[in-house]
């Protein structure tokens, strides 16, 4: 875990922290934080929390990804469109099946090449193989996985990739709100801090009981409050 260093910012680590949080945990602008933020009595300039959410955002992320357990060995993977400064762009995610974000990839091809750099950098990220794998029927999955070696059971269907579909719902109320990305390295950073929140804050809610919620979300404070400790 890497302690974050605050000094030399106006604000106490807390205001800076609970801003962060916010803007990542749920479906807010930086203009929704600073309303929300002035509503407690405190000034800050929207701008100044998207500054915090790009200094602070990576190390955050870092830190949770850190405390987070292996991931299951079957894995969804699929890829949705997004315009990324007047440009078609995709947006490759791979998640397991309990829905925890394994990686989301920004590229700008849909093809052997793109699947290829996705699956490389999940296998050096996780360090283990899959050993099942769930596509939609592009025929750039399966020339990837015999390019690499993989010996995973690749299953491939709309239907049965539902997870990794439905995964992408999160990312697509965040591009509306942000009225869409701005430039493919701006949307790389975001998805990919805003994904390690996603999993942290995920509880499943409607799979568990009420009492078994509650510790649940006193585990993913704790693991917050941990990655974003001060130095």
């Amino acid at each position: 875990m890497m302690p974050l260093s605050y000094a030399r910012h106006q604000f106490p680590p807390a205001v800076i922290q609970h801003a962060i949080r916010l803007y990542l945990r749920f479906t807010l602008s930086d203009r929704d934080v600073e309303e929300l933020l002035a509503e407690r009595g405190i000034d800050v300039s929207y701008e100044t929390v998207r500054r915090w959410v790009v200094t602070f955002g990576p190390a955050i992320a870092a830190n949770l990804r850190r405390r987070r357990p292996k991931p299951s060995p079957r894995w969804h993977l699929d890829e949705m469109v997004v315009r990324i400064g007047g440009t078609l762009m995709y947006l490759w995610r791979a998640v397991d099946d309990e829905g925890e974000v394994l990686e989301v990839l920004v590229q700008r091809r849909r093809d052997k090449a793109a699947a290829l750099k996705l699956m490389r950098k999940l296998l050096k990220k996780h360090g283990v193989a899959p050993t099942q794998v769930t596509t939609d029927k592009l025929r750039s999955y399966g020339a990837a996985f015999r390019e690499i070696g993989l010996t995973a059971r690749h299953e491939q269907g709309r239907r049965q990739n539902n997870r990794a579909e439905v995964s992408h719902q999160p990312v697509r109320r965040r591009e509306r709100k942000m009225r869409r990305f701005k430039s493919p390295g701006s949307a790389q950073r975001f998805v990919s801090v805003h994904s390690a929140t996603y999993n942290t804050f995920n509880l499943q809610r409607h799979l568990i009981s009420r009492p078994t919620l509650r510790t649940f979300r006193v585990q993913a404070m704790a693991e917050w409050h941990a990655a974003t400790a001060t130095a």
